[in-house]
């Protein structure tokens, strides 16, 4: 089951990794607004990005966590490289080893995280103020980015996007874990902010998407949404955070090894969708002919 699990996670970050190439390259072409929805291709790439997302889902069904979620991290270095495809060139030297350093910096916090079984438990007063903590990072730094341009702007915009899907997780993690077979606790408020909260994060990642710097976009919401669930699962449902100096350590080397990726990544120039136009050429004017005395 363990092999199933592994190859069906990998299918999952390939079909995860081409949706979001298909969605940015339209929403450069596009921007991020209501004409993507006239897209095919936009569509198509949404399509490919659920299915990804559900056969991880399935993935964790037949192997363990610490087996697919590598593969589920490496998304980052498939996207990438499809990117790049997508705009008809080979993927800079800097933009594989970026994505390589934030998958393997993600990947090893991830790994320092401790393993736990404790049944998910939240309250309506800590849900409304945990919603509240993310509508003001999401505040915040959407007026940053109406100042900000090129690659800060399109991480300012990740990390909105990337706290929103976060907080979808968290509340999936609470119905999920919660029920016990008990279908009758998806009757919830929590249940019906799920999808709300996921289409916030789709508008939020196109608008991430549009600036152009599909990289630092890509990576910044791979980044923040696990860190962001893991301080949700820690803060709000008491699961363990890596705290010793044994895991400590490694937990800055990682994020540090994050960090510079993710800096690597910003400094790549943007991918258009359309060329830009080729300088129209001014007629000659006629020379006037010269009479022989």
């Amino acid at each position: 089951m363990t092999w199933a699990g592994l190859a069906v996670a990998l299918v999952g970050a390939l079909g995860y990794a081409l949706g979001a190439a298909l969605q940015q390259y339209e929403a450069v072409a596009e921007g991020a607004s209501l004409k993507l929805v006239r897209r095919p291709r936009w569509w198509i790439g949404g399509v490919i990005g659920f299915t990804g997302a559900c056969l991880h889902a399935v993935a964790l069904s037949l192997a363990p966590l610490v087996v697919v979620q590598p593969i589920s991290v490496a998304t980052l270095v498939f996207a990438v490289p499809l990117a790049a495809f997508m705009y008809g060139r080979r993927p800079y030297k800097a933009e594989i080893l970026g994505s390589i350093a934030v998958a393997v910096g993600l990947l090893w916090l991830m790994l320092l995280v401790p393993q736990h079984n404790v049944t998910p438990r939240l309250g309506d007063g800590a849900a409304i103020g945990f919603v509240a903590v993310i509508g003001v990072i999401v505040l915040v730094t959407q007026l940053a980015a109406a100042r900000a341009r090129g690659p800060n702007r399109a991480l300012l915009l990740a990390v909105g996007a990337g706290v929103v899907t976060a907080s979808v997780s968290t509340f999936v993690r609470v119905v999920g874990g919660g029920m016990q077979g008990d279908w009758g606790r998806l009757v919830h408020w929590f249940t019906l902010a799920v999808p709300v909260l996921l289409v916030c994060a789709v508008v939020l990642l196109q608008r991430s998407y549009a600036v152009g710097y599909f990289g630092i976009a890509y990576a910044g919401v791979q980044v923040i949404d696990p860190i962001t669930s893991v301080l949700a699962g820690a803060i709000l449902l008491g699961e363990p955070l890596p705290a010793s100096p044994s895991t400590a350590i490694p937990a800055v080397l990682a994020a540090a090894l994050t960090i510079g990726g993710t800096i690597t990544l910003g400094r790549l120039t943007p991918d258009h969708s359309r060329p830009a136009p080729a300088p129209v050429e001014q007629p000659q004017q006629p020379v006037p002919a010269t009479t022989a005395e």
